[in-house]
């Protein structure tokens, strides 16, 4: 990179790298159970559907899908976003609908489109009849007398996914190794800070922290969900959509909400087009599509090992 092409420190600190751990922490026991009640699909009415069915985690959280197949090959409503590193987000869900995982946790497995179940006592009763899940409850949260709670499966599941952090190359760049990212990566960066993505893709996360209106400049093409309106039902809140996270992006096609952008090249033309108003040349294109491929982590392979579920005698 030349030197008239050196990055803007000062937009660099709009940047920071991602934390150890995505808390508040939680005792062995409750993340233990938190990985179990992940994997397990006897938490879905028909015991085909698990967390990890639309957040594969071998796959950097996602499925491939536009939208997830659930409960009787019903399709969600919605593109199934990564769950890595999206205990820091500042709420969950695309419209923002609830504050933090353990509270979204709760609610795909009643979801009628996907895990089905008619309700969170359902939920304690088909747990407590398998006796590996009494003892585990039983661990994790010693001093209640009725630990098997649904508010619980949502407390541990959330604390097993405050674990799933990704670090990466482009953390040790923010940490001060200029080597971390290649010429052509740190060429995509510039590209990307220089057009105006970084207005809201910002932060540890790259997004992840706000809503932004869904066609800023020129109409989303797809306007039939309308976003964070559809919750609030506000009509100032149509077509707010929380701002996802840039992390492992080039991992996690399809894209946007409606999982109608196939490729990330796809992606970058979309929001140039439509948050920006640009028409991005095929270069800033490939530049910025370069760069993103350096957010791509680690994923902590050990940690999200399936584990040996309850035996259900």
């Amino acid at each position: 990179m030349r030197l008239a092409d050196k990055i803007n420190p000062r937009l660099l600190r709009r940047f920071q790298p991602l934390p150890a751990h995505l808390g508040p922490a939680e005792s062995a026991a409750v993340v233990d159970l938190g990985r179990m009640l992940f994997f397990d699909a006897r938490l879905s009415v028909d015991g085909q559907t698990s967390c990890d069915s639309c957040h594969d985690l071998d796959r950097y959280g996602v499925d491939g899908k536009a939208t997830s197949t659930g409960f009787h090959q019903h399709h969600g409503k919605r593109n199934s976003p990564t769950v890595y590193n999206a205990a820091g987000f500042f709420s969950q869900f695309w419209d923002g609908r609830v504050a933090n995982v353990e509270a979204q946790a709760k609610e795909p497995i009643l979801n009628p489109d996907e895990m089905a179940m008619p309700d969170g006592a359902h939920v304690v009763k088909a747990v407590a009849q398998i006796p590996g899940y009494v003892r585990a409850f039983r661990q994790a949260f010693p001093a209640e007398a009725s630990p098997i709670t649904y508010d619980n499966v949502g407390r541990a599941i959330g604390a097993f996914e405050r674990g799933l952090v990704t670090p990466g190359r482009w953390d040790r760049f923010l940490a001060g190794d200029e080597r971390a990212l290649s010429g052509d990566e740190k060429v995509g960066l510039k590209t990307f800070l220089d057009v105006g993505c970084v207005v809201c893709h910002t932060g540890p996360f790259l997004g992840g922290s706000m809503f932004e209106r869904l066609g800023a400049v020129e109409p989303w093409p797809n306007q039939t969900d309308k976003g964070r309106g559809q919750f609030t039902h506000r009509a100032a809140d149509d077509m707010m959509f929380k701002v996802p996270t840039l992390r492992n992006v080039a991992k996690t096609a399809p894209y946007f909400h409606d999982g109608s952008a196939q490729t990330l090249d796809d992606a970058i033309r979309l929001m140039g087009k439509h948050q920006l108003g640009l028409e991005l040349t095929s270069d800033e294109v490939k530049a910025i599509g370069t760069w993103l491929g350096s957010l791509t982590g680690e994923i902590p392979a050990a940690y999200v090992k399936k584990p040996l579920l309850p035996d259900a005698r």
